[in-house]
């Protein structure tokens, strides 16, 4: 059984913080692309960010260069998000992925899917 659960969303201020977790089980992260996708009601999912089965090369969209951080610890199995920052456009729901190659932009490229983790940026 391969599964990624997301954890973490919340509901938080502008300018506040978060991290998000993904934990794997059922395989391990050496050998999986981590990516991070958010999609908004109504809106395309995109990729926001992405980590390599070396830990290596993380990739960010511009759109949350400089504020969002993406790390793994291997003793874990867990892959984070931390978001610093927040800003209300970044609410949406957020979901980790996984598949047996180098990062890619293509949704569909991923095998594994977790269920999502709801980020809610509002006074």
């Amino acid at each position: 059984q391969l599964q990624l659960v997301e954890s973490g969303g919340d509901l938080v201020q502008p300018g506040g913080s978060l991290r998000l977790s993904c934990a794997a089980s059922g395989f391990t992260l050496d050998h999986y692309a981590i990516g991070w996708f958010r999609q908004a009601p109504g809106k395309e999912r995109e990729r926001v960010s992405c980590i390599s089965r070396s830990g290596a090369s993380p990739y960010s969209a511009d759109s949350v260069k400089g504020r969002f951080t993406i790390s793994r610890d291997l003793a874990k199995n867990t892959v984070y998000l931390q978001m610093h920052t927040l800003k209300p456009e970044d609410t949406a729901v957020y979901y980790c992925a996984a598949r047996s190659g180098v990062c890619s932009a293509i949704t569909v490229n991923y095998n594994y899917w977790g269920q999502g983790t709801q980020v809610t940026v509002s006074s």
